[in-house]
């Protein structure tokens, strides 16, 4: 089988042909750059078989085989169906590598979609399920490309970040799924490759779509660039340049947005990508401008690509509200999962549709005997806290952590004939209770308002009782939610002695109870709520 598209070049090993000297710099001076980064990690090739990745397959082969280069990427190529000859384009790659004895791996990707974007999301879909965690992908884009990126995202109103262009070396991570994106290639022209190709005589393929015309990035290539280089010879080099000015540049203003968000951010209510938290009053002290490029930033944490201005300014307007109304909710499909950024009182969320649905899960009632929180040995270093799970799903668990015997401990009454079991059970709307700081019992909103509990949080707390067997009576001991804890002041103290109220609060504060959110049933330290009452 043969196709037009093909350049009717002999199949041949290139590895002993002449090397170009500044693509093998180019490629050799990244590597150097980003040996550490390299270490230890499987590399691929993205090949589609055109004459940017087909000649970046090429010099590999050429400085592996020479002692060079310390590694040989295996080839990989997606066939997604889209051209007539697909078919003849994979095999052509596979015959291509086997002659190069390069290992080569043929995917085959389903499009959702006919544009180039679709396309593209197809590529690096079904490469990246190939992919082990950490992999190297290694892409041949170079300083035309990044012209051409560059351009673009001027013409649709991209900041400094946007401006940059293709980075180099660029984490990407796609739920569990992390590889890196490795682009040596961005400060070398189209012109060098294509040279360096017609040297080797290699048959790549030239896709006619590539010059169609009929996207803007085609367009920019056949129409723009060729009378911007009228006016400065230099200007793909020039421009490249100026990607990597501002890319320096944006990586001083994540490090000043990084540094700001470290002071503003409530740390005891993040959940990682599930809920983030500002405090507004730390961030109404920033300068204006700082203002808006830590909510970029704040918004753009877990997503691949950043939110759009409207969106930034809009959660500018919001934080900027003085009035008591701060029922406004924002909402943001990103690329990865949906948000809804509201207020409440001087805080601004950002929370995910997954998180705000599983606060939505009903809580049910749970009964424990006392002696499932009896350990012995419980004074050693070694001495686990004992859980309960009071709401789970596949996304996300919530579990009451305590030191072993701290409730058997407060229930400790010289009562040894007297049985206690321990309940947990959901607050109930006209449930009245009483904080350790409150004068009164308190219900329903003046309870949440009292509390600060925002309105989606209202349906996650739950009461922790002492039950007497032997008396049918119930002290409520604790409120919980995900993130906070409250002691409550029982109707009845349970020796009927202040000394033992002391002990309560005392044994609270020794023994620490700990609300932990917890994910993909792993204990996140980072995200465990410590509250030592």
């Amino acid at each position: 089988m043969t196709s037009s598209a093909i350049l009717s070049h002999p199949m041949k090993p290139i590895a002993d042909l002449p090397v170009d000297a500044d693509l093998a710099q180019a490629l050799l001076s990244s590597m150097a750059e980003y040996g550490e980064q390299l270490h230890g990690r499987r590399l691929w090739l993205a090949c589609s078989g055109g004459r940017d990745s087909l000649a970046l397959a090429a010099l590999c082969v050429q400085l592996y085989r020479q002692g060079k280069l310390p590694f040989l990427p295996q080839l990989l190529h997606v066939n997604h169906g889209l051209q007539a000859d697909s078919d003849t384009w994979a095999m052509h790659v596979a015959h291509w590598a086997a002659v190069q004895q390069i290992p080569c791996r043929i995917l085959r990707a389903q499009v959702n979609g006919h544009d180039e974007q679709a396309a593209r999301q197809a590529r690096y879909d079904v490469m990246r399920a190939q992919l082990n965690q950490d992999d190297v992908l290694l892409l041949a884009h170079h300083a035309d490309d990044q012209a051409e990126t560059v351009l673009m995202r001027l013409i649709q109103g991209a900041g400094v970040n946007g401006l940059s262009g293709m980075q180099p070396w660029r984490i990407q991570t796609e739920g569990a799924q992390r590889m890196a994106l490795w682009r040596p290639w961005l400060t070398v022209k189209r012109a060098n490759i294509s040279n360096y190709a017609q040297r080797l005589k290699l048959p790549y393929i030239d896709d006619p779509t590539n010059d169609a015309g009929d996207n803007v990035r085609s367009g920019l290539r056949l129409d723009i660039m060729p009378v911007l280089a009228t006016y400065n010879s230099n200007v793909i080099d020039n421009i490249a340049r100026s990607a990597q000015l501002l890319r320096d540049a944006q990586l001083i203003v994540n490090a000043q947005a990084a540094e700001d968000l470290q002071q503003i951010e409530v740390a005891t209510s993040q959940l990682s990508s599930a809920q983030r938290v500002l405090n507004i009053d730390k961030l109404q002290a920033l300068p204006i401008y700082r203002q808006r490029q830590l909510l970029h930033h704040w918004l753009g944490q877990d997503e691949p690509l950043p939110p759009a201005k409207q969106l930034v300014d809009d959660v500018f307007m919001l934080s900027q509200r003085g009035d008591a109304d701060h029922q406004t909710a924002l909402f943001w499909q990103a690329r990865k999962q949906s948000y809804t950024i509201c207020r409440y009182r001087q805080q601004l969320y950002r929370l995910s549709s997954e998180w705000r649905k599983w606060l939505a899960l009903p809580l049910t009632k749970q009964l424990q005997p006392l002696s499932d929180f009896v350990v012995a040995d419980a004074d050693s270093a070694a001495a686990q806290p004992v859980s309960v799970t009071l709401r789970r799903n596949n996304k996300f668990i919530w579990q009451v952590q305590m030191m072993p015997n701290a409730l058997a401990e407060l229930l400790d009454n010289d009562q040894d004939d007297e049985n206690f079991e321990i309940t947990f059970a959901p607050l109930g709307r006209q449930q009245r209770v009483q904080t350790a700081l409150a004068s009164r019992p308190q219900a329903g909103k003046k309870l949440y308002q009292t509390l600060g509990v925002p309105v989606w949080l209202r349906e996650s707390l739950v009461v922790v009782s002492a039950v007497s067997v032997q008396q049918n009576k119930e002290w409520p001991l604790l409120l919980v939610s995900p993130f906070e804890s409250w002691i409550l002041v029982m109707s009845r103290s349970l020796t009927d002695t202040t000394e033992n109220a002391g002990v309560l609060d005392s044994a609270i504060r020794s023994n620490v109870i700990r609300n932990s959110a917890i994910k993909n049933n792993v204990i996140r330290n980072s995200l465990s709520i410590n509250n030592a009452f």
